[in-house]
């Protein structure tokens, strides 16, 4: 996993670099751009009109502080289901993130199945330089998703700053996920949003804990009325979302309660860290 530090002009400097280099190896096509790609094959595609558009912006909120990490997952998740294979992924986060929520680590990004040498993972401490850098890299069609991680509700983010997000994406057919942990819902420019919960894991022989679970809900479909809520959970071999049963009621019955993930065999012959910048 690379890490470029939160030295502001330094880190845009070492980014752009990064992901030209990626764009230089990269073959220059946009295979996802104007799909649908599959979350679940149940429900949640049913409500989206056959899958996730790729190549667009979609928008993530934590139904609560305590789901903030949970939200995380499921961003790198959904990331999995619209980035082709093995294109690396760029995830931008604020230092107001990392305080609240803790940095992410190889072995967590392991057990939701994701090849930590495919993250390029970004700090910045403002929310300006955080979305102009979303921006810049979003244009990179060589990469397989861009995850941008802002804190609350900064000023910088408006109407304005999300159309640029989603024409980048347009342009490049690279898919956007625009993570908000702390942040109220307000109008905005995404594809969809989300609202998401911690769910119950089921348990596993021994009582071992099982796959993470998402209690989601589909708050804005610009294409579609919103739908939900659904109970997934997230099958990390085969990239996608399993639909689980449950009655509405029951959701949230343990606000506290943050998805559990399977440990996760270490990756022979592959160093989790890689350094860049």
């Amino acid at each position: 996993m690379s890490r470029i530090g939160m030295a502001g002009r330094e880190t845009v400097e070492a980014l752009r670099r990064q992901v030209a280099a990626i764009e230089r190896a990269g073959d220059g096509t946009r295979p996802l751009a104007g799909r649908r790609l599959p979350v679940d094959h149940g429900p949640v595609d049913a409500a989206l009109g056959g899958g996730l558009a790729a190549g667009v912006l979609h928008e993530i909120l934590p139904a609560a502080v305590a789901d903030s990490a949970a939200a995380g997952g499921f961003a790198l998740a959904l990331s999995l289901c619209l980035a082709p294979a093995e294109r690396p992924l760029v995830w931008i986060r604020a230092a107001a993130s990392v305080r609240e929520s803790g940095e992410l680590h190889p072995d967590g990004l392991a057990a939701l199945g994701l090849d930590p040498a495919r993250l390029i993972l970004v700090r910045l401490g403002d929310a300006a330089s955080i979305l102009r850098a979303g921006v810049e890299v979003a244009r990179c069609a060589a990469l397989g998703a861009v995850i941008v991680e802002l804190y609350g509700d900064p000023k910088a983010l408006d109407l304005t700053s999300e159309r640029r997000l989603m024409l980048a994406a347009e342009q490049s057919g690279v898919s956007v996920i625009l993570l908000r942990p702390g942040a109220k819902a307000a109008p905005g420019g995404a594809e969809t949003r989300w609202r998401l919960a911690s769910g119950p894991t089921r348990p596993l022989p021994m009582n071992a804990p099982g796959p993470p679970t998402f209690d989601l809900t589909l708050v804005r479909h610009r294409h579609g009325p919103p739908g939900g809520p659904w109970r997934l959970e997230w099958n990390r071999d085969a990239k996608r979302f399993e639909p689980l049963h449950f009655a509405t009621e029951t959701i949230r019955s343990d606000p506290d309660a943050l998805p559990r993930v399977q440990p996760a065999a270490p990756l022979a012959g592959r160093a989790l860290w890689r350094h860049a910048g």
